[in-house]
């Protein structure tokens, strides 16, 4: 076997220990090999890790949060520091465009995050705190003083990478040392940020074996990642049979499983704003469904569009643009693949080919952006049928028979990420909107009004969860700090202690830069807090 990359494990840059293979990064536009090779974890190496993982446990739990503040904005200072490095291998990897998307989008809000995470920390933000007076309880969340295992997708290197994004920093805000199985589609990204990260995590002074990294684990030893019961938590993002196969091996061992699988993230078009803004409407669903090739978990796979003069215009003028559609790449091969068979299965269960050129025959993962149509009665005889996820640049136009079916509709839904209702701007449909509104709020974790569901604001009031089979919990959040960042603490309660034994931010004397709700009321003496 060729040389290959080394990987993270037990504080040191090394040769894998018995690897069971290799992988090696493709050129989506082309199909070829992009050159290094890297190693498939054995079961032993994955012991090795958990093993360093837990010796350094309580070391993380107990750190100066300071050292753990210090570390997330000194690598958010290397990323920034390596950007052109970091964009021009991303783009090799995944053929996402290097600007704007990389440079300009994704790499920003990846060291945004990072930084909003070491404030989060600054600020104890995270914890919570919570005296009540009257009993003698007090509460924050706290350490779990056990690591975290990420598992990062294949759609974005930078801000969702296991070594760098959004879980990644708020297990390390939760002073968790993470190991981060990253995507094998790019691993000479996530080698070139993890290197960065190491080197800021010796520089904060924190344990050398709090980060480490894996780019792929032998199938057996995906069971000791997620189903050791000395595992604090588990962060998936990715397809829905991975991450339910997964979330099963950590259910038997009671470790929490906290999974962002899959999303169709419906559409509403009322009336009025299809008579209002139609051309306008399906310039700006084409535009949302072929942004990044469609590989979005918020793209808008499903459209619910009545029938009528407004609703058949909107139609045609989308069909338009699909038809003149220019050819997109996905991340692979496997990504082209699995398009393929999930709009052969919307085929099968009553949908029909509306517009879109056939697959072009080249080199490389390349798709043509597909429209599909299904009529309201059909979907509502096989709803789970017709709300397969296509990853990729394809949505279904769902076609309603009047305002009883739209709301029927909804109510067929599964748990999503998002839902969206346009309107139109005299309030003509706000009655309407009124009533089916609330029929998708339960199925949803974010609900948008006039804006297509694409983009997702890194913001202590986002939600970017939702409703099994969205995720595998709806009380939680993958983005926005400090939500996100108690997926991997634990509520710490304390009765009856003495006040010179608790933690500093529930002692009657705190030093008043956290926000603590005492008693019923919330109130701080600092400034620049956040609750």
């Amino acid at each position: 076997m060729s040389h290959l990359q080394p990987v993270l494990v037990a504080g040191t840059w090394r040769d894998a220990v018995e690897p069971s293979g290799s992988l090696e990064a493709h050129d989506p536009t082309t199909g070829e090999s992009i050159g290094d090779r890297y190693p498939v974890s054995s079961r032993r190496e994955v012991e090795q890790a958990l093993a360093a993982a837990l010796g350094v446990a309580e070391a993380m739990a107990s750190a100066d949060p300071a050292r753990i503040a210090g570390f997330l904005d000194a690598y958010a200072d290397g990323i920034e520091a390596q950007a052109d490095a970091l964009v021009a291998m991303a783009h090799r990897e995944t053929g996402l465009p290097a600007s704007p998307r990389l440079r300009d989008v994704e790499l920003p809000r990846t060291t945004g995050q990072l930084r909003q995470a070491a404030r989060a920390v600054w600020q104890r933000s995270w914890t919570h705190p919570v005296i009540d007076t009257a009993t003698g309880l007090r509460a924050m969340y706290g350490p779990l003083a056990k690591p975290v295992v990420v598992f990062g997708p294949n759609n974005f290197p930078f801000a969702f990478n296991a070594i760098a994004g959004s879980d990644f920093a708020s297990a390390i805000a939760a002073q968790a040392p993470v190991i981060a199985k990253v995507h094998p589609l790019h691993p000479g990204t996530s080698l070139m940020l993890g290197r960065i990260a190491h080197d800021a995590l010796l520089a904060a002074g924190l344990p050398a074996a709090a980060i480490q990294l894996l780019y792929q684990v032998e199938g057996a030893a995906s069971e000791l990642l997620v189903g050791n019961p000395a595992v604090g938590g588990v962060g998936f993002t990715g397809g829905r049979a991975g991450g339910l196969a997964l979330k099963a091996l950590a259910d038997r061992a009671g470790v929490p499983f906290y999974a962002e699988m899959s999303s169709i993230n419906p559409v509403f078009l009322l009336e009025g704003a299809l008579a209002e803004r139609g051309s306008a409407l399906a310039q700006e669903f084409f535009a949302s469904c072929t942004m990044g090739s469609g590989q979005f978990c918020t793209n808008p796979g499903l459209l619910v569009v009545p029938h009528g003069e407004a609703g058949d215009a909107f139609l045609a003028d989308a069909c338009k643009r699909f038809d003149a559609a220019q050819a997109q790449v996905l991340f692979s091969a496997d990504g082209k693949r699995h398009l393929t068979a999930a709009l052969q299965a919307l085929a099968e269960a009553g949908a029909s080919h509306r517009a879109g050129r056939p697959t072009p025959q080249r080199d490389g993962a390349w798709v043509q952006p597909q429209l599909l149509e299904v009529d309201g009665e059909c979907f509502l005889q096989a709803p789970q049928a017709l709300q397969v996820e296509a990853f990729g640049p394809a949505s279904v136009v769902v076609r309603s028979h009047g305002p009883a079916q739209s709301l029927a509709i909804a109510r067929a839904f599964e748990g999503n990420l998002t839902a969206t209702v346009y309107r139109a701007g005299d309030g003509s449909d706000d009655a309407f909107a009124a009533m089916l509104m609330p029929l998708l709020r339960p199925r949803v974790g974010r609900l948008i009004v006039d804006r297509m569901p694409t983009g997702v604001a890194v913001s202590p009031a986002q939600n970017h969860g939702g409703p099994y089979p969205a995720t595998s919990h709806p009380g939680f959040t993958s983005v926005g700090m400090p939500g996100s960042i108690r997926r991997f603490a634990g509520l710490h309660s304390y009765d009856n202690v003495p006040d010179a034994l608790l933690p500093p931010a529930l002692r009657d004397a705190n030093p008043g830069h956290i926000w603590r709700l005492v008693d019923g009321q919330w109130s701080t003496s600092g400034v620049g807090a956040e609750g």
